[in-house]
């Protein structure tokens, strides 16, 4: 019998990695690094030793917040959970949980490191609301008669106080960061929090940073979005939130390009402020751009397959590159979400493939630079959004607008 989560991790869509060094602000300058520095000098970080009953504490009334949607991207299996709680009960060290105080609500608290780690509590103590919650211990290593019992069962049971007591008293080291003053500031701790593990995106701290109903809607919409299961083959959310933000990016693009300063987190993080302040106005439009997103993704895969779209044409081998691009699947959005460039597009396949195989093949034009180099500044990606367009209206019967560069500023007012 195959080891189906074996086979399900194996089918997940691989990623190819881009430059992050625009995206994460790596690049300062002298004055900022001092100001940086500076702000570094001025955080407080203290170590607390609360018990696992007080973390659940914590949790239950909202004050470290681990909410209902994160709760949905589930990455621990049952048996890595079963085996964290065991750990507990035997007093074996385990990783730290890493806070940083929320500035805007005092006495709450924003994860940077441990959400799995605080969801397996949350679950196995019968807390969570979801499907995991209240799960049986299983293929546990040291203690193998406990295999098969709930929280629940522990608790009716009399002689089961020698596992509950050390369980719910033992001690689970804990930082707190506060006094910080800038997003960035997090992003960096959260990025060297994760650089030695699985690397997390970045997304799931934004949405703590930058909470509201647009955000809370982009993470349902990513939940229902068949364009992003197929993306990452797979039918549950993505523990990473990289569904979240591949969803940002089109709607960054698609309402914000001209405000684009070559800094994609500042870029995404604008685009989340400015939405979550006009979602009022701006829901019907938002949801009638994001279903174009469903429909562009659609007509990528009509033309290039399920197993090639959005990846990079090795021309000299002439297959197609195994990772799955982001700044691909960018352009290819970027224009397919236009009903009228959709349909021609779709009664032109096969010239349609080809100009790009032919777009990525070129050595001189840029387009393999713009789309697996540093990605993220302005010039690479006017050249890609620019080269895929010119390419379209070259076997499309279809007239429609670029963007231009302008004193290094895309200057995009809308495809008609």
């Amino acid at each position: 019998m195959p080891n189906l989560e074996l086979l399900e991790e194996k089918e997940e869509t691989t990623f190819f990695e881009e430059d992050e060094d625009q995206a994460n602000g790596l690049e300062s300058s002298r004055a900022k690094r001092l100001s940086e520095l500076d702000e570094i000098a001025g955080i407080v970080v203290a170590g607390t030793d609360w018990t696992t009953a007080t973390v659940l504490d914590q949790l239950v009334r909202g004050n470290i917040q681990l909410n209902p949607r994160f709760q949905r991207r589930d990455a621990w299996n049952i048996t890595r959970k079963s085996r964290f709680i065991e750990s507990i009960i035997l007093g074996f060290p385990i990783p730290q949980i890493v806070l940083a105080s929320n500035e805007k609500e005092r006495g709450k608290f924003i994860v940077l490191d441990g959400k799995q780690r605080l969801l397996t509590i949350l679950q196995f103590y019968g807390k969570s609301e979801t499907p995991n919650n209240k799960f049986s211990l299983k293929d546990l290593e040291f203690r193998p008669e406990l295999n098969g019992c709930t929280h629940e069962d522990l608790e009716n049971n009399l002689l089961s106080a020698e596992i509950l007591d050390p369980l719910d008293n033992q001690t689970i080291r804990t930082t707190l960061i506060r006094n910080w003053h800038t997003d960035n500031f997090l992003y960096k701790i959260f990025l060297r929090l994760n650089v030695e593990s699985t690397p997390l995106s970045p997304q799931e701290l934004r949405q703590a940073l930058h909470p509201g109903e647009f955000v809370n809607f982009l993470d349902d919409q990513s939940v229902k979005s068949q364009a992003l299961r197929k993306i990452l083959k797979s039918k549950n959310p993505d523990f990473r939130m990289r569904d979240v933000e591949l969803l940002l990016r089109y709607v960054a693009f698609h309402y914000f390009l001209s405000e684009y300063r070559g800094n994609l987190k500042a870029f995404l993080d604008m685009t989340c402020e400015v939405l979550n302040k006009s979602w009022k106005k701006r829901t019907d439009d938002v949801h009638y751009a994001v279903s174009q997103f469903e429909k562009a993704v659609e007509t990528t895969i009509d033309i290039f397959g399920e197993k090639n779209f959005s990846r990079m044409w090795l021309g000299t081998s002439k297959v197609y590159r195994r990772q799955f691009n982001r700044a691909i699947l960018d352009v290819m959005v970027f224009y397919f979400s236009d009903g009228l460039i959709r349909e021609a597009a779709e009664k032109n396949k096969t010239a349609v493939e080809n100009a790009f195989k032919e777009l990525c093949s070129s050595s001189e034009n840029g387009f393999r630079e713009a789309v697996e180099g540093t990605t993220k500044n302005i010039r690479e990606t006017h050249i890609r959004l620019s080269l895929w367009g010119y390419a379209l209206l070259g076997v499309l019967d279809l007239e429609f607008n670029l963007p231009e560069l302008v004193d290094n500023r895309i200057i995009f007012n809308g495809l008609r």
